[in-house]
């Protein structure tokens, strides 16, 4: 099974001799950097890059395979003892960024394997940059693992290979000798030879004197070659060289792979012009680059280059989640600690956001007071606008993502791109999907603003996908805003404790009254921070409830609200849809925005409603007896929308109301006749339907794994099955306990899901044999409760039911429906 990593995850590496595959929907230098322990090269020999060297053994670049992947193999036994890290690393030529395509793929097999991938990574959240570290092998007390790095730098490998301690004329010289590649690439995918010796071409390759340029072809630069090249080694015709110092054949024209003059190194400007006659793409600029620098991509017109923001720490900034949408990261190329979970990136992040170290601290901003402890940089100076045919997809939230309190990075929201690397949406004649093409509107003061949220903004084959896949990335959207106005207003208390104490460790100052000054500036110092941070996260909060309000009103049956309009209109599906919403997720700090939750069908884990006193403020209002009934009715609703999400057929309810007191709640199930039988009421009953239960999983089972699913006894009902378990653990036994522990571990498998409704004190009387089955169950509550956490910023996320409008009108309608679909 397949292991898919968000940022800063990690996952064992059992192979002996593992293999590393990219895909790229575009040409790409894929190279390696051998680090130690702390993530620096030791010199030149630990790079590997196409056309260049062979590295040290254990690692190697066999090149791309027939169906368009880049490879590297890695044999970590064979390393030497000083490499403790392994990077892949891929990078774009200069003016062509990430942010402007589909999302890159990786994937590591076993060596030669053709099965599916051990572990997988879509480095998303890129924008201007143009080289990033996707993958890292690394070594950890003697065991090797891989962890999604994702670390992009805008100003190109040189900036990516001297970050990790490559003095800078030897990483331009690589950077050099990786858009040699690139450009062979360009040119038909055709083979780079090693560098020669100074001034001699590899065997079997003509040298830049002497070597003819077909009429009217394109150079690398964009420049074309007008006729031969003269003996004396120069184009005809006046023509300039190559860029990156290549003859039209793609060799390397200058000595050990030093570029010639004009050559367009990885993240540097190109001279000369391009063949169509338009300026060269200039490469981004560094931090510090003056806000009126210029990039092209892509052929357009002169546009503001982006500007990449160096990576900044915040003091008490939660440590191992990677940045996301972010260049440079932190010095030395820090990344996420063991078993260190991203902060939400991947999908959802551009590159425009306020500048992020790898730790995942928010962007700060600059403080007043020169010299003062644990002031951050400021970002550098920020465009306005945004390339014209930029990557496609949604807009962030807030339009801008600067450093709370600081001056927005660009004036209006830079777009990603969601699309998986293998799943490409039709584009128009000009080359851009609809989202591209959508026109931006200005506000009073002038700037740009956000296009308007349109419903399945998304990468996906279908329209429930692409919303899928939206809801999600709106999740991970108010996740973000959220962590990072956290994270301000911690930075603003820390600060504002840190000018205090250093004021108070000085007794002179307790006696002339300077005390109570300083007590008050650093008190209005961090009001003025927390107040800039909150701006920023109320614009962003602004954004994701106007996308909320284009979105619900478009989501299907299985997605959709109880009180939606799509239900007036029900009708029975013709296949499982792709998830089902169990309710709702919302911060302290988003207001009245919910966050539909989803989950991916088939169900993987049972679940468990929680009829018993909760933490959170609802439980505290609720009564045990409403309570109780709430969390009956919630199941009802959840095995409706169930039967409803099901092709006629596809699914069926079983019911265990041991005592009989859910007779009213299930009313409506049992009088539509969607049951599959009549509910079990009794030991005996609840005994029997247990039995039968586990005996049909052992039955699948057995034929599953033995392959032989054909033969399965004839009439055997292969539908999805859901148990309903109220009033547990009334009238079970020691035998109906192991029996629906069973089916808990082994009935998703196969199709039979549990639904328990259920106080965990009530079965106390057991002791620890039911904590795993509690463990197993996926715990939902019939009240709002903030019992759910991601894995990523560790949010408290509060969980609100979904329930049908109080007459039921709804619920018996679709009731209804189904079982007609059913019967018809």
């Amino acid at each position: 099974m397949t292991a898919e990593l968000v940022r800063g995850q990690n996952h064992p590496l059992t192979e002996a001799r593992p293999e590393v595959r990219v895909t790229a929907a575009r040409p790409v230098a894929v190279g390696v950097v051998l680090t130690d322990e702390q993530g620096r090269l030791a010199g030149v020999e630990g790079v590997l890059l196409p056309g260049g060297p062979a590295g040290p053994p254990g690692v190697g670049l066999p090149g791309r395979a027939a169906g368009g992947e880049h490879r590297v193999t890695v044999e970590p036994a064979a390393l030497p003892e000083t490499v403790h890290r392994v990077g892949i690393v891929l990078a774009l030529p200069a003016g062509a960024r990430f942010g402007g395509g589909p999302a890159p793929f990786t994937a590591v097999v076993a060596d030669g394997s053709s099965g599916p991938p051990l572990v997988s990574y879509t480095i998303t959240g890129l924008d201007s940059e143009c080289a990033v570290v996707a993958l890292e092998l690394y070594r950890r007390q003697g065991a090797w693992k891989v962890r999604a790095v994702g670390q992009g730098y805008a100003a190109g490998l040189a900036a990516l290979l001297t970050d990790h301690g490559l003095p800078s004329a030897e990483a331009q010289r690589l950077a050099a000798v990786a858009a040699v590649a690139v450009v062979a690439e360009q040119n038909g995918d055709r083979p780079l030879p090693p560098p020669s010796a100074a001034g001699t071409p590899a065997a079997g390759t003509p040298s830049a004197a002497g070597a003819s340029a077909a009429a009217g072809a394109s150079s690398a630069a964009g420049t074309s070659a007008a006729g031969a090249s003269s003996a004396a080694g120069t184009l005809s015709s006046g023509a300039p060289a190559s860029a990156a110092g290549t003859s039209p054949s793609g060799t390397p024209a200058s000595a050990a792979g030093t570029p010639a003059a004009g050559t367009p190194a990885f993240g540097t400007a190109a001279s000369g012009t391009a063949a169509s006659g338009a300026p060269a793409a200039a490469g981004p600029p560094a931090v510090g680059t003056p806000a009126g620098a210029t990039a092209q991509s892509h052929g357009g017109p002169a546009v503001p280059a982006p500007t990449a923001s160096a990576g900044v720490t915040a003091p008490g900034a939660p440590e191992g989640s990677a940045a996301r949408g972010t260049s440079g990261g932190a010095p030395g190329g820090a990344t996420a600690p063991e078993g260190a979970h991203a902060a939400p990136g991947g999908a959802h992040t551009t590159g425009g956001a306020a500048p992020m170290a790898a730790s995942g601290a928010p962007g700060l901003p600059p403080l007043d007071a020169p010299g003062a402890p644990g002031a951050p940089s400021a970002p550098s100076g920020g465009t306005s606008g945004a390339p014209p045919g930029g990557a496609s997809g949604r807009t962030e939230p807030s339009g801008t993502h600067t450093a709370p309190g600081s001056v927005p990075a660009t004036a209006g929201a830079s777009r990603i791109d969601y699309r998986h690397p293998r799943r490409e949406r039709a584009s128009s004649a000009q080359g851009h999907d609809q989202a591209q093409d959508r026109t931006r509107t200005r506000g009073e003061d002038g700037a740009e603003q956000p296009p308007a949220p349109v419903a399945g903004d998304a990468a996906g084959w279908s329209m429930e996908e692409r919303l899928y896949n939206q809801v999600w990335g709106m999740f991970e959207d108010l996740a973000r805003a959220v962590a990072a106005y956290r994270g301000a207003v911690e930075f603003a208390d820390n600060r504002r404790d840190q000018e205090i104490d250093a004021v108070l460790g000085d007794y002179r100052a307790r006696a002339d009254g300077t005390v109570d000054r300083a007590r008050r500036e650093a008190k209005a110092r961090r009001e003025e921070l927390v107040g800039r941070a909150q701006q920023v996260l109320d614009q962003q909060l602004a954004q994701l409830r106007a996308e909320s309000e284009v979105v619900e009103p478009a989501l299907p049956p299985a997605y959709a609200r109880w009180e939606s309009p799509v239900w007036r209109s029900y009708r029975a599906p013709e296949e499982q849809p792709l998830a089902l919403r169990l309710g709702d997720l919302s911060l302290p700090e988003s207001g009245a925005l919910r966050i539909p939750l989803l989950l991916r069908l088939p169900l993987e884990r049972g679940l468990w409603i929680d009829s018993g006193a909760g933490g959170g403020a609802g439980g505290l209002l609720a009564t045990p007896e409403e309570r109780r009934r709430l969390a009956l009715d919630m199941a009802v609703a959840l095995a409706t929308r169930l039967l409803a999400a099901h092709p006629p057929g596809a699914f069926t309810v079983h019911v265990i109301d041991a005592a009989g007191a859910g007779a009213r709640a299930l009313t409506p199930l049992a009088r539509a006749g969607v049951l599959a039988e009549p509910p079990s009421v009794g030991p005996a009953a609840v005994s029997g339907l247990l039995t039968r239960l586990a005996g049909h999983v052992d039955l699948v089972q057995m034929a599953v794994r033995a392959g032989a699913a054909e033969s399965l006894p004839p009439g055997t009902d292969l539908s999805q099955r859901l148990l309903i378990v109220h009033d547990f653990p009334h009238a079970f036994d020691d035998r109906a306990v192991t029996a629906l522990r069973y089916l808990a571990d082994e009935g998703p498998r196969a199709g039979v899901h549990l639904l328990m409704v259920a106080d965990r004190e009530d079965a106390a009387g057991f002791g620890a044999l039911l904590d795993p089955l509690w463990r197993s169950l996926l715990r939902l509550t019939p009240v709002p409760e903030d019992h759910l956490a991601d894995p990523w910023v560790s949010h408290a996320w509060t969980y609100q039911p979904s329930l049908p409008p109080g007459n039921g009108a709804t619920l018996e309608g679709v009731l209804a429906r189904v079982a007609a679909a059913r019967r018809g």
